[in-house]
């Protein structure tokens, strides 16, 4: 499977780094199978877009957290790693909240609105892909192959 990891350089060996904020699922090294939200991605703030392409290789042996949609299971998850906390999982992967859905997130989490209001707001909203690497072994199942300029042609320069 080929993942892309979207950002401002060249990615041959991928990190994970703690960092002021956490993200959906906690700290770690963030791909996904989706090409145009790679893209997205990159061409967000200042600086060349650069597209990293991995081949992801399962390893069984990890353990691995997928949330195959948004569930109740998958909100809990979020809201306890964007509170600070870690789990012991080598790889999530799972529906990543995009603006939008973030928004709604960020809601619950602050309290301004409730569960089902959540699911009342994000019921339309089309959630993309995401994969979470969070131990040197999980980093172990991705192998560089190249990276590239893209700039979004839906973006105006």
């Amino acid at each position: 499977m080929i993942l892309y990891h979207a950002g401002k350089e060249t990615v041959e060996f991928p990190e994970i780094r703690k960092t002021r904020y956490t993200k959906d699922f906690s700290w770690g090294f963030y791909c996904t199978n989706n090409f145009e939200q790679a893209v997205r991605w990159a061409n967000r703030g200042d600086g060349s877009p650069v597209i990293n392409y991995y081949d992801y290789e399962p390893d069984d042996t990890l353990s691995v957290l997928k949330f195959d949609q948004m569930t109740d299971e998958w909100l809990d998850f979020i809201a306890e790693c964007r509170s600070g906390k870690t789990h012991s999982y080598d790889i999530v992967e799972g529906p990543m909240a995009n603006d939008t859905i973030w928004n709604y997130v960020n809601d619950f989490l602050t309290g301004r609105i409730n569960r089902k209001q959540f699911w009342v707001l994000a019921e339309f909203r089309y959630p993309t892909h995401q994969m979470s690497f969070h131990t040197l072994s999980a980093l172990n199942c991705l192998t560089f192959d190249r990276s590239e300029i893209v700039y979004d042609r839906k973006r105006k320069k």
